[in-house]
Protein backbone atom coordinates (compact mmCIF):
# COMPACT_ATOMS: atom_id res chain seq x y z
CA UNK A 1 0.00 0.00 0.00
CA UNK A 2 1.50 3.72 -1.05
CA UNK A 3 0.70 5.97 1.63
CA UNK A 4 1.95 9.23 -0.42
CA UNK A 5 -0.91 9.59 -2.62
CA UNK A 6 -3.58 13.35 -2.33
CA UNK A 7 -6.67 12.54 -2.71
CA UNK A 8 -8.69 16.01 -4.52
CA UNK A 9 -11.74 16.24 -5.96
CA UNK A 10 -12.08 19.69 -8.31
CA UNK A 11 -15.14 21.58 -9.25
CA UNK A 12 -17.06 18.26 -8.59
CA UNK A 13 -20.53 17.75 -9.24
CA UNK A 14 -23.66 15.30 -9.75
CA UNK A 15 -26.79 15.54 -11.73
CA UNK A 16 -29.67 13.58 -11.38
CA UNK A 17 -31.77 15.29 -13.97
CA UNK A 18 -32.75 18.88 -12.70
CA UNK A 19 -31.67 17.83 -9.24
CA UNK A 20 -27.72 18.93 -7.96
CA UNK A 21 -27.02 16.26 -5.66
CA UNK A 22 -23.34 17.67 -5.28
CA UNK A 23 -22.87 21.37 -6.74
CA UNK A 24 -18.82 22.23 -7.92
CA UNK A 25 -16.99 20.97 -4.21
CA UNK A 26 -13.44 21.22 -4.42
CA UNK A 27 -11.41 19.86 -1.41
CA UNK A 28 -7.77 18.60 -1.11
CA UNK A 29 -7.50 15.39 1.60
CA UNK A 30 -3.82 14.86 2.51
CA UNK A 31 -2.39 11.58 1.92
CA UNK A 32 -2.76 9.12 4.95
CA UNK A 33 -5.67 11.22 6.95
CA UNK A 34 -9.18 9.94 8.41
CA UNK A 35 -11.14 12.11 6.74
CA UNK A 36 -14.89 11.71 7.57
CA UNK A 37 -17.99 13.30 4.97
CA UNK A 38 -20.71 14.60 7.51
CA UNK A 39 -23.94 15.77 7.15
CA UNK A 40 -27.62 15.01 6.68
CA UNK A 41 -29.75 12.81 5.01
CA UNK A 42 -29.44 14.11 1.14
CA UNK A 43 -26.72 16.64 1.79
CA UNK A 44 -24.62 14.58 -1.16
CA UNK A 45 -22.47 13.03 1.25
CA UNK A 46 -22.94 9.20 -0.15
CA UNK A 47 -22.74 11.10 -3.90
CA UNK A 48 -19.67 12.05 -3.41
CA UNK A 49 -17.90 8.75 -1.97
CA UNK A 50 -20.13 6.65 -4.73
CA UNK A 51 -18.39 9.21 -7.38
CA UNK A 52 -15.00 8.84 -5.64
CA UNK A 53 -15.65 5.20 -6.14
CA UNK A 54 -16.45 4.80 -9.55
CA UNK A 55 -19.94 3.92 -8.52
CA UNK A 56 -21.10 7.00 -9.84
CA UNK A 57 -20.70 8.64 -12.84
CA UNK A 58 -19.38 12.30 -12.53
CA UNK A 59 -21.22 14.83 -13.98
CA UNK A 60 -18.71 18.07 -14.31
CA UNK A 61 -15.20 18.46 -12.68
CA UNK A 62 -13.05 15.90 -11.42
CA UNK A 63 -11.17 13.45 -8.83
CA UNK A 64 -7.55 12.84 -8.70
CA UNK A 65 -5.41 10.57 -6.72
CA UNK A 66 -1.89 11.02 -6.44
CA UNK A 67 -2.54 13.67 -9.63
CA UNK A 68 -4.00 11.27 -12.03
CA UNK A 69 -7.60 12.03 -13.12
CA UNK A 70 -9.44 9.11 -12.35
CA UNK A 71 -12.94 10.48 -12.77
CA UNK A 72 -13.71 8.23 -15.45
CA UNK A 73 -11.81 5.06 -14.50
CA UNK A 74 -13.98 1.77 -13.76
CA UNK A 75 -13.88 1.06 -9.67
CA UNK A 76 -10.97 -1.34 -10.30
CA UNK A 77 -8.50 0.79 -11.56
CA UNK A 78 -8.69 4.09 -9.66
CA UNK A 79 -6.67 2.55 -6.72
CA UNK A 80 -9.48 2.80 -4.40
CA UNK A 81 -11.54 0.29 -2.57
CA UNK A 82 -15.19 0.32 -0.71
CA UNK A 83 -16.87 -1.25 2.04
CA UNK A 84 -20.22 -1.05 1.44
CA UNK A 85 -22.82 -0.35 4.31
CA UNK A 86 -24.75 -3.77 4.56
CA UNK A 87 -21.27 -5.33 3.91
CA UNK A 88 -22.40 -6.78 0.71
CA UNK A 89 -20.70 -10.68 1.80
CA UNK A 90 -21.73 -13.30 -0.36
CA UNK A 91 -23.93 -15.45 1.80
CA UNK A 92 -22.77 -19.02 0.06
CA UNK A 93 -19.11 -18.55 0.21
CA UNK A 94 -16.91 -19.06 3.00
CA UNK A 95 -15.28 -15.97 4.77
CA UNK A 96 -11.64 -16.89 3.64
CA UNK A 97 -13.46 -16.93 -0.07
CA UNK A 98 -15.15 -13.73 0.28
CA UNK A 99 -12.26 -12.15 1.46
CA UNK A 100 -10.15 -13.18 -1.79
CA UNK A 101 -12.77 -12.80 -4.26
CA UNK A 102 -11.53 -9.92 -6.14
CA UNK A 103 -8.00 -11.85 -6.47
CA UNK A 104 -10.30 -14.50 -8.07
CA UNK A 105 -11.94 -11.77 -10.91
CA UNK A 106 -8.06 -10.74 -11.32
CA UNK A 107 -7.19 -14.31 -11.95
CA UNK A 108 -5.35 -14.70 -9.20
CA UNK A 109 -4.00 -18.40 -8.57
CA UNK A 110 -6.18 -20.00 -5.59
CA UNK A 111 -3.31 -20.75 -3.79
CA UNK A 112 -1.89 -17.38 -3.68
CA UNK A 113 -5.29 -15.93 -3.16
CA UNK A 114 -5.70 -18.22 -0.25
CA UNK A 115 -2.32 -17.03 1.56
CA UNK A 116 -3.46 -13.24 0.78
CA UNK A 117 -7.13 -13.95 2.49
CA UNK A 118 -5.10 -15.11 5.37
CA UNK A 119 -2.88 -12.15 5.97
CA UNK A 120 -5.92 -9.72 5.48
CA UNK A 121 -7.47 -12.09 7.85
CA UNK A 122 -5.42 -11.49 10.35
CA UNK A 123 -5.02 -8.14 10.51
CA UNK A 124 -8.45 -7.74 11.19
CA UNK A 125 -8.25 -10.24 13.46
CA UNK A 126 -10.71 -13.12 12.14
CA UNK A 127 -8.63 -15.74 11.33
CA UNK A 128 -10.18 -17.80 13.37
CA UNK A 129 -13.68 -17.59 11.52
CA UNK A 130 -12.18 -17.86 7.99
CA UNK A 131 -14.01 -21.05 7.14
CA UNK A 132 -17.43 -19.87 8.87
CA UNK A 133 -19.91 -18.40 6.20
CA UNK A 134 -21.12 -14.58 6.66
CA UNK A 135 -24.32 -15.75 8.68
CA UNK A 136 -22.46 -17.92 11.36
CA UNK A 137 -20.90 -14.20 12.34
CA UNK A 138 -22.03 -11.59 14.46
CA UNK A 139 -22.49 -7.57 12.86
CA UNK A 140 -19.06 -6.91 14.06
CA UNK A 141 -17.25 -10.02 12.39
CA UNK A 142 -19.34 -9.59 9.45
CA UNK A 143 -17.61 -6.24 9.58
CA UNK A 144 -14.14 -7.12 9.57
CA UNK A 145 -14.82 -9.78 7.13
CA UNK A 146 -15.79 -6.58 4.55
CA UNK A 147 -12.83 -4.41 5.77
CA UNK A 148 -10.19 -7.11 5.23
CA UNK A 149 -12.13 -7.87 1.42
CA UNK A 150 -11.90 -4.04 0.74
CA UNK A 151 -7.88 -4.51 1.76
CA UNK A 152 -6.79 -7.25 0.07
CA UNK A 153 -6.67 -5.37 -2.94
CA UNK A 154 -3.85 -2.80 -1.41
CA UNK A 155 -6.06 0.39 -1.97
CA UNK A 156 -4.22 3.72 -2.04
CA UNK A 157 -7.88 4.62 -0.34
CA UNK A 158 -10.45 2.95 1.43
CA UNK A 159 -14.40 4.35 1.06
CA UNK A 160 -16.44 3.45 4.01
CA UNK A 161 -20.54 4.23 3.60
CA UNK A 162 -21.63 4.83 7.13
CA UNK A 163 -20.27 1.32 8.09
CA UNK A 164 -21.22 1.34 11.67
CA UNK A 165 -24.89 1.95 10.94
CA UNK A 166 -25.74 -1.37 11.71
CA UNK A 167 -23.68 -1.92 14.87
CA UNK A 168 -24.97 -1.82 18.39
CA UNK A 169 -24.13 1.16 20.31
CA UNK A 170 -21.41 -0.73 22.60
CA UNK A 171 -20.41 -2.41 19.29
CA UNK A 172 -20.30 1.10 17.06
CA UNK A 173 -18.19 2.47 19.97
CA UNK A 174 -15.78 -0.72 19.83
CA UNK A 175 -15.22 -0.86 16.23
CA UNK A 176 -14.51 3.33 15.71
CA UNK A 177 -11.07 1.90 18.21
CA UNK A 178 -10.18 -0.81 15.78
CA UNK A 179 -10.87 1.15 12.68
CA UNK A 180 -9.21 4.31 13.68
CA UNK A 181 -6.02 1.78 14.52
CA UNK A 182 -6.35 -0.01 11.61
CA UNK A 183 -5.76 3.22 9.95
CA UNK A 184 -2.85 4.02 11.57
CA UNK A 185 -1.43 0.82 11.10
CA UNK A 186 -1.62 0.92 7.23
CA UNK A 187 -1.00 4.74 6.96
CA UNK A 188 -3.33 4.79 3.78
CA UNK A 189 -6.02 6.89 3.49
CA UNK A 190 -10.12 6.38 4.73
CA UNK A 191 -12.59 8.68 3.71
CA UNK A 192 -15.44 7.97 5.92
CA UNK A 193 -19.37 9.05 5.00
CA UNK A 194 -21.57 9.72 8.64
CA UNK A 195 -24.70 11.28 9.57
CA UNK A 196 -22.95 11.23 13.26
CA UNK A 197 -21.59 14.11 14.88
CA UNK A 198 -20.01 11.65 17.56
CA UNK A 199 -18.82 9.02 15.25
CA UNK A 200 -16.85 12.10 13.07
CA UNK A 201 -15.42 13.50 15.97
CA UNK A 202 -14.13 10.28 17.38
CA UNK A 203 -12.57 9.12 14.01
CA UNK A 204 -11.73 11.80 11.65
CA UNK A 205 -8.57 13.76 11.46
CA UNK A 206 -10.32 15.81 9.24
CA UNK A 207 -14.18 16.74 8.68
CA UNK A 208 -15.94 17.75 5.65
CA UNK A 209 -19.33 19.42 6.80
CA UNK A 210 -21.69 19.11 3.42
CA UNK A 211 -25.19 20.34 3.70
CA UNK A 212 -27.64 21.40 0.23
CA UNK A 213 -25.13 19.73 -2.12
CA UNK A 214 -22.20 21.49 -1.15
CA UNK A 215 -19.44 22.10 1.69
CA UNK A 216 -20.66 24.00 4.51
CA UNK A 217 -16.94 24.01 6.08
CA UNK A 218 -14.02 21.76 6.48
CA UNK A 219 -10.57 21.24 7.79
CA UNK A 220 -8.92 20.04 11.06
CA UNK A 221 -11.37 18.39 13.07
CA UNK A 222 -10.90 20.44 16.40
CA UNK A 223 -10.58 23.15 13.91
CA UNK A 224 -14.10 23.53 12.94
CA UNK A 225 -15.45 22.28 16.39
CA UNK A 226 -14.04 25.30 18.05
CA UNK A 227 -14.71 27.56 15.29
CA UNK A 228 -18.00 26.57 13.54
CA UNK A 229 -18.25 29.41 10.70
CA UNK A 230 -22.21 28.83 10.30
CA UNK A 231 -25.17 28.50 12.22
CA UNK A 232 -25.72 25.79 10.24
CA UNK A 233 -22.56 24.04 11.46
CA UNK A 234 -22.30 24.80 14.70
CA UNK A 235 -25.88 23.36 15.26
CA UNK A 236 -25.09 20.45 13.20
CA UNK A 237 -21.46 19.54 14.95
CA UNK A 238 -23.56 19.98 18.44
CA UNK A 239 -22.31 21.16 21.76
CA UNK A 240 -22.60 24.67 20.51
CA UNK A 241 -25.86 26.87 20.85
CA UNK A 242 -26.42 29.74 18.39
CA UNK A 243 -27.85 32.68 19.80
CA UNK A 244 -28.72 36.51 18.34
CA UNK A 245 -27.20 38.98 19.96
CA UNK A 246 -27.15 43.00 19.41
CA UNK A 247 -23.43 42.28 18.75
CA UNK A 248 -24.80 39.96 15.85
CA UNK A 249 -24.94 35.83 15.91
CA UNK A 250 -23.19 34.17 18.06
CA UNK A 251 -21.72 30.26 18.55
CA UNK A 252 -21.35 29.77 22.15
CA UNK A 253 -20.10 25.90 23.34
CA UNK A 254 -22.30 24.34 25.86
CA UNK A 255 -19.94 23.21 28.46
CA UNK A 256 -18.94 26.95 28.02
CA UNK A 257 -22.24 28.32 29.77
CA UNK A 258 -22.84 29.73 33.26
CA UNK A 259 -26.31 29.02 35.12
CA UNK A 260 -26.96 32.01 37.12
CA UNK A 261 -29.98 32.93 39.50
CA UNK A 262 -29.46 36.50 37.92
CA UNK A 263 -31.74 38.09 35.49
CA UNK A 264 -28.95 40.78 34.75
CA UNK A 265 -27.01 37.92 32.72
CA UNK A 266 -26.69 38.05 28.92
CA UNK A 267 -29.48 35.62 28.02
CA UNK A 268 -32.40 35.48 30.79
CA UNK A 269 -33.98 31.92 30.72
CA UNK A 270 -36.69 29.30 32.04
CA UNK A 271 -35.76 25.69 32.07
CA UNK A 272 -37.45 23.52 29.63
CA UNK A 273 -35.82 19.79 30.13
CA UNK A 274 -33.13 18.31 32.60
CA UNK A 275 -31.37 15.38 31.36
CA UNK A 276 -28.88 13.65 33.78
CA UNK A 277 -26.17 11.64 31.90
CA UNK A 278 -23.90 10.55 34.04
CA UNK A 279 -20.92 12.56 34.58
CA UNK A 280 -22.67 15.86 33.50
CA UNK A 281 -25.78 16.98 33.54
CA UNK A 282 -27.49 18.77 30.21
CA UNK A 283 -29.84 21.74 30.98
CA UNK A 284 -32.21 23.07 28.25
CA UNK A 285 -33.96 26.81 28.14
CA UNK A 286 -36.38 28.97 26.18
CA UNK A 287 -34.42 32.00 25.85
CA UNK A 288 -36.36 34.93 24.50
CA UNK A 289 -36.22 35.37 20.53
CA UNK A 290 -34.57 31.87 20.42
CA UNK A 291 -35.61 28.51 20.37
CA UNK A 292 -33.24 26.90 22.74
CA UNK A 293 -30.04 27.23 24.54
CA UNK A 294 -27.93 24.27 26.16
CA UNK A 295 -26.05 24.42 29.00
CA UNK A 296 -23.43 21.22 29.95
CA UNK A 297 -22.86 21.12 33.94
CA UNK A 298 -20.86 19.03 35.37
CA UNK A 299 -22.87 16.93 37.63
CA UNK A 300 -21.66 18.19 40.91
CA UNK A 301 -21.78 22.01 39.79
CA UNK A 302 -25.55 20.74 38.99
CA UNK A 303 -26.32 19.01 42.48
CA UNK A 304 -24.23 21.38 44.50
CA UNK A 305 -27.06 23.98 43.27
CA UNK A 306 -30.08 22.17 41.41
CA UNK A 307 -32.41 23.79 38.90
CA UNK A 308 -35.96 22.33 38.40
CA UNK A 309 -38.47 22.27 35.30
CA UNK A 310 -39.68 26.09 34.96
CA UNK A 311 -37.23 28.19 36.76
CA UNK A 312 -36.38 30.97 35.94
CA UNK A 313 -32.38 31.37 35.46
CA UNK A 314 -29.90 33.73 33.40
CA UNK A 315 -27.38 32.46 30.98
CA UNK A 316 -23.91 33.98 30.99
CA UNK A 317 -20.83 33.21 29.47
CA UNK A 318 -16.59 34.27 29.27
CA UNK A 319 -15.71 36.92 26.46
CA UNK A 320 -13.39 34.64 24.92
CA UNK A 321 -16.35 31.60 24.61
CA UNK A 322 -17.92 33.07 22.14
CA UNK A 323 -17.26 33.87 18.44
CA UNK A 324 -19.29 35.66 15.63
CA UNK A 325 -20.88 33.56 12.69
CA UNK A 326 -21.65 34.15 8.77
CA UNK A 327 -24.60 32.81 8.70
Amino acid sequence: MTPNLDLELVGLTKRYGATVAVDAISYHFSAGTYACLLGPSGCGKSSTLRMIAGHESVSDGAITLGGRDISHLPPAKRGTAMMFQNYALFPHLSVRENVAFSLKMQGVDAATRAARADEMLELVAMTALADRLPAQLSGGQQQRAALARALITKPDVLLLDEPLSALDPFLRVRMRAELKKLQRELGITFVHVTHGQDEALALADEIVVMNNAIIEQAGQTRAVFDAPKTAFVARFLGSHNVVSMPEGTLAIRSDAMKVTASQSARLPGTITNIEYQGTHVTLTAAVPGEQEVTALLSDRDFFDNPKDLGEAIGLDWEAGAAHALAG
